[in-house]
């Protein structure tokens, strides 16, 4: 098992991305702390991970406020004085920030600002100790290939401040053997997609692919690139972040019908 014997801390853990980053963290042998402002959903993802033969402590806590963030990595290093992995999941997308038409500037701010990049930067700020006395830390960030895309407006910029926080912790952590780098997910299969489609269509089919695979991800792939991140495989890896999204990004749709005419004549041959 690639984690065994780890003490590692999720963020946004109890649901998404996050919950499936817990399962694969905890069947890779680490011990396992996940945070999450809702209760009812990190009781049940812990007891999902009870009824794998494992076990996870979930603490709740808004993490884009400090003093929660110094009361979680408080009672970290109260149970298990030291951190070897932190994951930087949690955030608020922007179909769930509540962002409303009467919001000013400053007020829409906040709230993209505050789930994404304060809490990324809280966590790793308070947390930085505990991975210097791992003497092998890690921090992985979960970013988004919004911030390839303007037309995500704040979201993206919020997660371009992750981006660069990640190479901010790589230069800060690197003379104490800490680690950081991020994950950049594409389309995945989340909750909120389920229930807010993204195409917009009456039956949730994708009006154009969401990726060269033609389907979305999955948490668990997310969960893999983010757990080679966190792993002893990565040892000589920092600062980098990594797209997961299936080749969305170099996809350019605005060129496919002209692209299907043309075919072979601009590839291999060998297809």
């Amino acid at each position: 098992m690639r984690l065994s014997g780890k003490i590692a801390l999720v963020t946004g853990g109890n649901s998404g991305i996050g919950r499936g980053i817990v399962h694969r963290f905890v069947k890779e042998g680490a011990r396992v702390i996940f945070g999450g402002r809702d209760s009812r959903k990190g009781e049940s993802v812990r007891a999902e991970v009870e009824r794998l033969g494992a076990q996870a402590f979930f603490l709740a806590g808004d993490l884009s406020r400090e003093p929660e963030v110094q009361k979680m990595i408080g009672e970290i290093d109260r149970r298990f004085g030291r951190l070897d992995i932190l994951v930087n999941n949690a955030g608020l997308g922007s179909r769930r920030a509540e962002i409303e038409k009467t919001d000013p500037p400053g007020r829409r701010w906040d709230k993209l600002r505050g789930p994404n990049l304060d809490a990324a930067y809280f966590t790793s700020a308070h947390a930085m100790p505990l991975l210097k006395r791992s003497g092998k830390g890690a921090i992985v960030n979960i970013s988004s290939t919004a911030t390839l895309h303007g037309n995500w407006g704040l979201y993206c910029v919020a997660k371009a401040g992750v981006e660069a926080l990640t190479r901010a912790l790589a230069a800060e952590g690197a003379p104490h053997g800490v680690r950081a780098n991020g994950v950049s997910p594409g389309w995945v299969a989340t909750k909120t997609d389920e229930e807010q489609p993204a195409s917009g269509t009456a039956t949730g089919e994708w009006q154009l692919p969401p990726s060269l695979m033609n389907r979305i991800g999955t948490p668990g792939e997310i969960a893999a690139a983010v757990l080679f991140l966190a792993s002893d495989d990565a040892s000589f890896v920092t600062g980098q972040t990594l797209i997961v999204d299936g080749g969305l990004s170099i996809t350019d749709y605005t060129s496919l019908p002209l692209l299907k005419q043309l075919g072979s004549k601009l590839f291999s041959g060998m297809a």
